[in-house]
């Protein structure tokens, strides 16, 4: 990119920040932009954070994509990461009308993650908190080999979505354990001398047992959600750097979460506001076409998926209509005056999630609107539409959101049998766990417990429990 045309995006930048600001009442943080070659731009999206830690699917990941870059199958336009002053890289190969849309589809993003109610209490600062673990990661690596650490990896990444979203109210339970075993059990009386000294070498034997039975009986609070958070505090075969791996891991999911509990309602109100700012501007008539084919092609449907863009930009733009012009029933019901759609629209900005965000605002009309409807594979090729209802094709939609869309496990046992094993419960909501990879994970699970680890699930309406003692998998 030439100078002229640096200078050029400045100014955009400019005129584009103060439109969605002034103009549209947009509250971001402080953004830094930096134009990136495709090789930068595709590894701080494959890592998702620049500065992480290695591992081997991140470079998976940075293969496949930068593959489908070259030879023209896909495109990552932008990242944005969420932090203040907040990142954007943007590709040097983008148009200027290209950059002038992304630049106005970002200042969405952080805006959104700035008041978001779910993004606020993430760490503002983990670029540099990830660099931090990088560094970590890498004295490990010295010290213990690089094929070791990898291997641990393998095994936390496994499950490292099944944490708990609510960890910001977590009771610190550490502190309370730690309290208790320095708690003395008995202070010394002023008699205790007159004892014999036999029944005082008793008394302390009895102290100390019952210390160390505090020391390594698991005291558990269960069931627990948070999975990595229950093995990295309980499992008594870890050692302390591999607990301090898992403490690194968590605290970056932590960061992550609200991304994953928030995607359809964040695409869909930066893509609302990329298309209103660039309709602000004074763009000369090609910049215009070129911009109105972009936005089509972001929030157009998907043949076959769901377009997080697509559905959140028409849900937001749904709302604002009918807060803005109400119905009589809406106004007698629910007391709307009309004209309130821009408030009302920044109010879901606040306060939602997509799960909320689905059951709350996606209404009939809507439904039919978009052709939203269930499917499911029937035979081995055979799609088939297996529901047209609204309310059911809403509610399967937020459930499917729910967890992430990961399966609901939970530990229920940290001492079964009497003997520290592992007894994990999946939340059967009507969607089966694929064998396959639950075997595999149960391996991960017993790396990271060192015991019998065992999984209670349901497969064809039948209670099933998985087992796995580290040699073999059973099933009953």
């Amino acid at each position: 990119m030439v100078d002229r045309e640096v200078q050029e995006l400045e100014q955009a930048v400019e005129q584009i920040w103060d439109i969605a600001t002034t103009r549209f009442g947009l509250d971001p943080f402080p953004v830094r932009f930096e134009i990136v070659p495709a090789s930068v731009m595709y590894e701080v999206g494959s890592y998702a954070l620049p500065g992480r830690y290695s591992h081997w699917t991140f470079g998976k990941a940075y293969h496949r994509m930068k593959m489908m870059y070259d030879f023209g199958l896909s495109k990552i336009y932008e990242v944005v990461i969420n932090s203040n002053p907040a990142y954007a890289f943007l590709l040097e190969t983008n148009s200027p009308t290209q950059n002038k849309m992304v630049i106005a589809h970002v200042l969405g993003h952080i805006d959104f993650f700035k008041n978001n109610f779910y993004f606020s209490k993430t760490n503002r600062r983990m670029v540099d908190e990830a660099a931090l673990h990088a560094r970590r990661m890498g004295e490990y690596e010295f010290k213990h080999g690089r094929k070791v650490v990898e291997e641990f990896l393998d095994a936390v990444l496994s499950i490292e979505e099944h944490i708990d979203p609510n960890f910001f109210i977590r009771k610190p339970q550490e502190d309370s354990d730690k309290q208790a075993d320095e708690k003395p059990s008995r202070r010394e009386g002023r008699y205790d001398d007159l004892l014999s000294r036999e029944e005082r070498d008793e008394q302390s034997e009895n102290r100390e047992n019952r210390r160390d039975d505090r020391k390594h009986k698991p005291s558990l609070d269960v069931p627990e959600k948070d999975l990595i958070y229950f093995l990295m505090k309980h499992s008594p075969s870890l050692e302390p750097w591999q607990r301090d791996v898992m403490s690194m891991l968590h605290e970056e999911m932590e960061y992550f979460i609200p991304q994953l509990q928030t995607k359809i309602m964040n695409e869909g109100w930066a893509s609302i506001w990329h298309s209103r700012i660039m309709r602000e501007m004074d763009l000369p008539t090609n910049e215009h076409l070129e911009f109105a084919e972009l936005h089509a092609g972001v929030v157009s449907p998907h043949k076959g998926q769901l377009n997080p863009y697509y559905l959140g930009y028409k849900i937001f733009e749904d709302i604002e209509k009918r807060w803005d012009n109400p119905t009589a029933d809406d106004r007698d019901k629910f007391g709307r005056r009309g004209d309130e759609g821009r408030e009302k629209m920044f109010e879901v900005r606040e306060l939602d999630n997509d799960i909320s965000f689905l059951r709350n605002y996606l209404t009939e009309e809507l439904c039919e609107e978009l052709d939203l409807f269930v499917y499911r594979l029937v035979d081995e090729e055979d799609w088939t539409v297996t529901e047209k209802n609204w309310e059911r094709v809403r509610d399967q939609l937020a459930l499917n959101m729910t967890n992430f869309g990961f399966p609901y496990i939970e530990v229920v046992d940290g001492d079964y049998d009497g003997n520290r094993e592992l007894y994990l419960t999946h939340r059967y909501e009507g969607v089966e766990l694929d064998m396959k990879y639950a075997r595999k994970t149960l391996e991960h699970v017993y790396k990271l417990w060192g015991r019998d680890v065992h999984l209670e699930t349901q497969v064809d309406d039948e209670p099933l429990v998985m087992h796995y003692d580290g040699h073999e998998h059973e099933e009953d």
